[in-house]
């Protein structure tokens, strides 16, 4: 009886609820215009000519950095501002990393990092670590704001107390965009589906499955408004949802594709009228991307419609002083509004004594034999509780629980 009792216990130890706690940092965009820096960094760092400039670089037989291919993994790799902690190795090399659903790839700055970008963040210490398994094959990963080479490894991972066996992930030795020094996390945990993967293996979440690590093949994400310095700013739950952090119901959405989170979207509504995508879209929920993008012909026509405009960094820009009587914005999916207000959809930033406001809307064309995509990003995803299921291969939605405004 008492070896059964104990079966039982370490049974229910091992494949359980794991909350990550999630903090929020400036963005990469917020920190380089603070300090005057992006203007110029915009300019150096378009996404051809970062391809073009480190060609040389690039081995012929990484086919995702070859020239002319401009797909990136984190769609606005410049603002994304929701990290995590993760460790690697025997004994724990500890790391922040974002947990992106719009890719599948987990990677870290390695100690041979040649790049100065990586003597900014911590690294990997291969030689440290007692369960380290070299491959030896070289991966590359193109952001658009930025690029890596690296080489491929196996080591032991652990996220919220589980311990993944054998994980399949890159270590970084080459970062030569200076995205990656202003940013403050040290690395990525994709949380996609395998098909987007430029690293050969299991990806994280699908090796917690395999192990028999999470009690259900579902992990959900909660992103507060505000950051706190008492209180985490979201909250990543491996293997369940968080009923304390929605309002019900949930709205289930099939997955179209299987490589993004991607969903059918019906379309999108400007104060009650269908303006776009009138025959239907494709939305890929993406925590890795902060703003809402869509095809730049919409999204321009958007930001006319919500006063937006740009500035000479290509920005757009509202008077704070207008908010109150800006537009709606209703994303209509599988048969389901879900209504930004302008408070939701404009993000505000204070520099000086000075405070602005910026459209949370962004142009970003995704080359599609298919419907036109559009990306719900975190502006999106910090109002509604996000599930992402992979036993039934689809996404919920439910409105979340935030504490009222002070």
């Amino acid at each position: 009886m008492f070896r059964l009792l104990l079966l039982l216990f370490l049974t229910w130890m091992s494949s359980a609820l794991v909350s990550i706690p999630l903090r929020r940092t400036r963005s990469i965009r917020t920190r380089l215009r603070a300090d005057g820096l992006l203007n110029e960094f915009l300019k150096d760092h378009a996404p051809d000519m970062i391809n073009r400039r480190y060609a040389q670089c690039i081995p012929s037989s990484t086919p995702s950095l070859r020239l002319g291919r401009t797909s990136e993994r984190i769609y606005n790799f410049m603002d994304a501002q929701f990290y995590g902690e993760i460790s690697l190795g025997t004994p724990e090399q500890n790391f922040s990393v974002i947990f992106d659903t719009g890719s599948a790839d987990l990677w870290v700055p390695s100690t041979y990092c040649i790049s100065e970008a990586c003597a900014l963040h911590r690294r990997f210490k291969a030689f440290k670590s007692a369960s380290f398994r070299h491959d030896g094959r070289r991966f590359g990963i193109y952001y658009g704001s930025g690029h890596l080479l690296g080489t491929m490894a196996k080591d032991t991972l652990k996220i919220g107390g589980l311990t993944i066996l054998n994980q399949e992930f890159g270590e970084s030795v080459y970062e030569p965009s200076e995205s990656f020094l202003t940013a403050k996390f040290d690395g990525v945990l994709g949380m996609s589906y395998q098909s987007l993967a430029e690293i050969l293996g299991t990806n994280v979440f699908d090796n917690m499955i395999a192990q028999k690590l999470v009690d259900q093949p579902v992990f959900s994400f909660y992103l507060s408004r505000k950051s706190s310095r008492t209180k985490p700013a979201g909250e990543l739950l491996l293997g369940g949802t968080n009923e304390a952090l929605y309002i019900g119901p949930i709205n289930w959405h099939p997955v179209t594709a299987k490589g993004y989170w991607q969903i059918k979207m019906d379309s999108v509504a400007v104060q009650g009228v269908n303006l776009f995508c009138p025959s239907g879209c494709q939305a890929i929920v993406d925590t890795g991307t902060s703003l809402i993008a869509g095809p730049t012909n919409d999204i321009l026509r958007l930001q006319q419609l919500i006063g937006a405009t740009p500035s000479n960094l290509g920005e757009f820009v509202i008077d704070c002083a207008r908010l109150s009587s800006l537009p709606q914005v209703t994303f209509v999916l599988n048969g389901t509004e879900y209504t930004l207000t302008s408070e939701q959809y404009i993000r505000k930033e204070t520099l000086g004594k000075n405070e602005f406001c910026f459209s949370g809307f962004q142009a970003v064309e995704i080359f599609s034999s298919t419907d036109p995509q559009w990306i719900l990003g975190d502006v999106f995803l910090t109002e509604y509780y996000s599930i992402f299921d992979k036993g039934y291969d689809r996404v919920g939605l439910a409105r979340a629980r935030h504490p009222p405004e002070p």
